[in-house]
């Protein structure tokens, strides 16, 4: 489903909220899209722009189930199944690409609608971008990552160390030519999401999620997805600027860096261009960041027991916590998940460990696990001083190395005190109030 597939769909089913009214986005757009955080919101006139923006259409989990067609519990295995099995995308024409319908001469960064979030940002920022790059080793890679406009026709990119675009940069004497899209269909969005090992093209898993065609760049050899709203043709540079102050996914302010900047020299966009604005710390960009890591995780408790679901939950700011549902067969499976669980996604905070009858995506019934089935003298586990994510602030950071943190478990199946289970069963088993067909009685 393309990304104005999803927005007739949404408008279709009554979840796209129109607003006509002229909004601004320096200041004014995000407090309003964040009011409406959850919902698809269509801001069709913008103040200082000809784009319309669009936000929220990956806040929860029901539009990316539309948008593949599948129940919202199979979405991690449609992820895993594409994860496992990349499909090369097909090249298509710049004549068939609706992503180079309009050639932007000369290229203005300052028509498209950024958005500044707080008084404090550095400036306005792009945070739906997608960034292609091409390893001179091991060939594409796709990442997101966040801009700030500097000028008509350049941007700092904050580019986290050690992942695909610093590799590739750091391998590269002179510029690295770059193509940032924005406004993607979701299953770009979560394949670009992914992190799978280098010579694996995020495009690719793309393409295995649903048809995803590429077009060739007009300035350089990249490949695109030929249904992006926006692309941004140029090279990231050597330079380096000061990037930030910019709240990040856990709804803090990151630290203000020095990165690279990226000269932009061609900007390509569809006719009637839709800019995909992504609020910082929201639901859209927890969702975005947590979903790809689940099918890792999935896979890793899924080798050593027997694993039904995962979910890494927004309360957790989708990075940090995880609730994963396995099928208890052994007394010691609930330690063996939550061990595995850390090693499939390494940024990992806090675990907990339900039964098959505990919803993983509501946190009362996580919690309702826990204050019923939980001993903390038997079923904690904590974990000192283990590599963790630079995206916690109470964790130690110390520059140039990897952040450290203490790692916890909870353990919330059904205790076991035979090798076949529970003789006290019925006493941890929920007894739901039957419920009458109360439509006699009003």
């Amino acid at each position: 489903m393309t990304l104005r597939d999803f927005i007739a769909e949404a408008q279709k089913l009554g979840l796209l909220i129109d607003i006509n009214k002229r909004v601004d986005p320096n200041l004014e757009m995000a407090p309003v899209i964040a009011a409406l955080d959850g919902r698809p919101v269509m801001f069709n006139d913008v103040a200082g722009s000809e784009f319309r923006v669009l936000s929220g259409q990956c806040s929860d989990r029901r539009h990316f189930a539309l948008a593949l067609g599948c129940a919202i519990d199979d979405l991690v295995f449609r992820l895993a199944d594409a994860y496992s099995s990349p499909q090369t995308p097909p090249l298509v024409s710049r004549s068939d690409a609706p992503c180079q319908q309009v050639v932007m001469s000369p290229p203005d960064l300052q028509r498209i609608p950024f958005l500044t979030h707080y008084p404090d940002d550095a400036g306005p920022y792009a945070t739906a971008a997608i960034a292609i790059v091409n390893d001179p080793d091991s060939g594409p890679n796709v990442s997101f990552h966040r801009c700030l406009r500097l000028d008509a026709t350049h941007l700092a990119a904050r580019i986290v160390e050690r992942r695909g675009t610093d590799s590739a940069l750091k391998k590269t004497p002179g510029d690295l030519p770059v193509a940032i899209c924005i406004g993607l269909p979701l299953h770009v969005l979560l394949a670009a999401s992914m992190a799978p090992p280098p010579g694996v093209d995020e495009l690719a898993i793309a393409n295995a999620l649903a048809p995803t065609s590429v077009v060739r760049c007009l300035t350089n050899d990249l490949h695109v997805p030929a249904e992006a709203e926006f692309v941004l043709e140029g090279r990231i540079t050597h330079r380096t600027v000061a990037e930030g102050p910019f709240v990040d996914l856990t709804e803090t302010w990151d630290i203000v860096r020095q990165q690279p900047v990226i000269e932009i020299d061609c900007i390509t966009h569809r006719r009637d261009a839709i800019y995909h604005a992504l609020l910082p710390g929201m639901l859209e960009h927890k969702l975005l960041m947590g979903m790809p890591r689940e099918p890792s995780i999935y896979a890793a408790v899924n080798a050593v027991c027997t694993c039904r679901n995962v979910s890494i939950t927004p309360g957790g700011a989708s990075w940090l916590h995880a609730v994963v549902q396995i099928d208890k067969q052994h007394a010691d499976d609930g330690r063996k998940a939550a061990e595995a669980a850390f090693r499939g996604h390494g940024s990992l905070k806090h675990v907990v460990v339900v039964d098959g009858d505990i919803d993983l995506y509501d946190p009362h019934d996580v919690e309702w696990a826990i204050a019923t089935r939980f001993q903390a003298d038997r079923d904690l586990m904590v974990w000192e001083d283990q590599p963790s994510s630079s995206l916690d602030p109470s964790a130690t950071h110390v520059p140039g190395q990897k952040s450290r943190s203490a790692k916890m478990a909870l353990d919330a199946t059904i205790p076991w005190d035979r090798p076949d289970g529970c003789t006290r069963l019925h006493e941890f088993q929920r007894v739901p109030f039957p419920k009458a067909d109360v439509s006699e009685y009003l």
